[in-house]
């Protein structure tokens, strides 16, 4: 049996399921080990990880903790509230977005490894450059958010640290505009986001790209990174405080726990916060080579549930509503068994957004795709529902094929 314990009542004995932390958090080489010394339950809890995940089969029991099924249910019915607030409506169909976000996408990724590649050459950024891209994403965004999203949710392994920066611009930049906040603001957000992992240019390939859990003296020299960017960008005549801020600040948390400062709760700027919960939602939704990406619905559970001391609980909330429970471009199960991608958020319904369905399970056949409204009832192109999302890996699709009928 699964149950989730607080770190604090961890014993020697108890077997470590899950440490319930985003990978780049916690100092372990394994997420799944027994617990043999008092050294690395001090390790756990000095990682800022709160609770984790237990297998009693496996090792000692907790009587008081509840089941791993137990919290999940509880999260679910926190999604449902979460879930049922109005969206900021679009003004333009995915369809109609999709093919200017493929270009911004790559110009974007281009424009990236420039920034990285001159900061490793020790060349001040040039903002001239970068602004119109960040105008660019804005517009894309303010046109169909969901167009871009979903494109940059598809990551090339060799080009992740590139595409991430984009992708944290882009869900920076849409995370603003749902909390209605001004277009200046708006626009420095971006382009902190854009920028915020410059320092990784420091880092040396064979640290960055290692496939593999990185030793506790690569991970220091990945912590440097923050400081390491915020120094480049000084250089760079123009930038202003909040990309500044984005780029020292987006791994501190809440707790404490996170770096270069460990600033506690009072000390992080409202937009180094909302970055900190864009940087670790890509990145645990994103594939690598030592690290398999977790579907986006289980990564805004995982969000949420980290909201409690690492993240700010309301904009967590507000995040979760942002890219929707289910994001444009995840692929689903239906109760049906057909499989479908979410090309649209319902308004107010989160929980049953308009999918294409492309396949059926049952028959283990490709079917006509058709677009289904899940918010509407049987003979209305609707009377089905999300049973689960699924992984394009486990059935070897691209689900970007099928985001557009017709």
């Amino acid at each position: 049996m699964l149950k989730k314990v607080d770190a604090r009542h961890l014993k020697t004995g108890m077997y470590i399921h899950d440490l319930s932390c985003d990978w780049m958090t916690h100092p372990f080489v394994r997420n799944r080990f027994l617990l043999t010394s008092e050294d690395e339950i001090r390790k756990i809890i000095d990682a800022g990880i709160h609770d984790v995940v237990i297998d009693c089969a496996r090792g000692l029991d907790v009587d008081h903790a509840p089941t791993l099924e137990e919290t999940r249910q509880s999260t679910e019915a926190a999604l449902v509230d979460i879930a049922a607030r109005p969206l900021i409506v679009t003004r333009t169909t995915l369809g109609e977005e999709l093919k200017r976000a493929a270009v911004i996408r790559r110009q974007a990724t281009g424009l990236v490894r420039t920034v990285m590649q001159d900061a490793r050459l020790g060349k001040a950024i040039e903002l001239d450059s970068v602004s119109p891209m960040v105008e660019n994403i804005t517009e894309s965004i303010l046109r169909n958010p969901g167009a871009l999203m979903g494109m940059l949710r598809i990551k090339n392994k060799d080009d992740y640290t590139f595409l991430h920066s984009v992708s944290v611009c882009t869900l920076l930049v849409a995370f603003c505009r749902s909390r209605g906040m001004d277009a200046a603001t708006t626009y420095q957000a971006g382009l902190g986001g854009l920028l915020h992992d410059t320092g990784k240019a420091l880092v040396p390939d064979h640290i960055l790209n290692k496939p593999g859990p990185l030793t506790d003296e690569e991970f220091a020299i990945i912590k440097k990174h923050p400081r390491d960017g915020y120094d480049i960008l000084l250089k760079s005549p123009g930038i202003g405080p909040i990309p500044l801020d984005i780029t020292l600040h987006h791994h501190e948390r809440r707790d404490a726990s996170g770096y270069p400062d460990k600033q506690g709760e009072g000390a992080i700027s409202e937009l180094a916060q909302m970055a900190a919960i864009v940087d670790v939602y890509d990145a645990i939704t994103a594939e690598r080579c030592y690290h398999k990406g977790m579907p986006a619905a289980e990564a805004l559970r995982k969000i949420y549930e980290w909201s409690k001391f690492h993240f700010h609980p309301t904009y967590a909330q507000e995040f979760m509503r942002c890219v929707g429970i289910y994001p444009v471009g995840t692929m689903v199960m239906l109760e049906s068994g057909r499989l479908g991608v979410v090309i649209e958020p319902h308004e107010t319904k989160l929980l049953a957004p308009k999918v294409n369905v492309f396949f059926n399970t049952r028959r283990n056949v490709y079917i006509k795709p058709e677009t289904v409204d899940l918010s509407r009832p049987v003979g209305f192109g609707g009377g089905d529902k999300i049973v689960r999302p699924e992984s394009p890996q486990k059935w070897n699709v691209d689900p970007m094929r099928f985001i557009s009928v017709g």
